[in-house]
């Protein structure tokens, strides 16, 4: 197996946990609801997914009460940063050497 190739990591898959790591690598910390209405998920869907990144240590999670109501908000973890950009950086591989082998077909 082409060695870059080992760093794409499944849990990135998902659309909704791409968009997830996506949006926490600019944002320090984002809130549920934030995070739902930028993705355009329900309320289940989301949930499940980050269900899925804090269980795989990629992202933490921070409640707090903001007078009386609840807030739930996320990060992501220093591992899931580098977990991400390990990812970022198998993908962006993958297609650098697509292009070449596409431009070494036409020549």
């Amino acid at each position: 197996m082409i060695e870059y190739l080992k760093n794409i990591n499944k849990l990135f898959e998902s659309r909704v946990r791409l968009g997830v790591m996506s949006v926490l690598m600019v944002n320090e910390w984002l809130d549920f609801n934030t995070l739902k209405e930028m993705l355009d998920v329900t309320d289940g869907n989301l949930a499940s997914h980050i269900a899925a990144l804090e269980k795989n240590q990629l992202i933490e999670v921070k409640k707090q009460f903001v007078g009386r109501k609840p807030k739930t908000s996320y990060s992501a973890t220093a591992y899931g940063t580098q977990a991400f950009k390990q990812h970022l950086s198998a993908l962006e591989q993958l297609i650098n050497k697509g292009q070449s082998n596409s431009n070494e077909n036409e020549e």
